[in-house]
């Protein structure tokens, strides 16, 4: 699937991060291997944010956030594109991942919302991550369609 909107997948990873995020990549560092730190990632992550249907409509105007000190002070929910843009920056300010390992996806949730997910490199497997839709049932390997 063409993708619909590219929001981040040229946007230069930030160098200069919250000091909160800077603590939890030092954590993440100390993951044994890629699938352990992306792992992690995925339940800091589905702890911290998560999808909902009306806002995804109502908060529209936050689509085009890129500020990382904005996106990491927030809890609850965000739009896909801004989890992802958060997952792509731990995973590879962690050391165990590189852009090329990280391919932004978008499929259609609802017949009619275009919607991200990430498919992230580990080892010689492709592990599809949807953080945003979590909240709806769908768990580590798999993304809303």
């Amino acid at each position: 699937m063409p993708m619909p909107i590219d929001l981040f997948s040229k946007t230069p990873l930030p160098s200069v991060l919250p000091d909160k995020m800077q603590e939890v990549i030092l954590e993440l560092k100390k993951s044994h291997d890629q699938k352990e730190c992306l792992e992690k990632v995925y339940a800091l992550l589905t702890a911290k944010y998560h999808g909902e249907r009306l806002k995804t409509y109502t908060k529209l105007f936050q689509l085009f956030r890129k500020d990382i000190f904005w996106l990491w002070s927030r809890n609850g929910y965000l739009h896909c594109t801004n989890i992802n843009y958060v997952a792509k920056i731990l995973l590879v300010d962690s050391g165990f991942f590189q852009n090329s390992d990280i391919r932004l996806k978008w499929t259609f949730v609802w017949h009619i919302s275009p919607h991200q997910y990430l498919q992230v490199k580990v080892g010689n497997q492709w592990i599809n991550i949807d953080v945003w839709a979590n909240a709806f049932g769908i768990k580590f390997g798999n993304y809303a369609h």
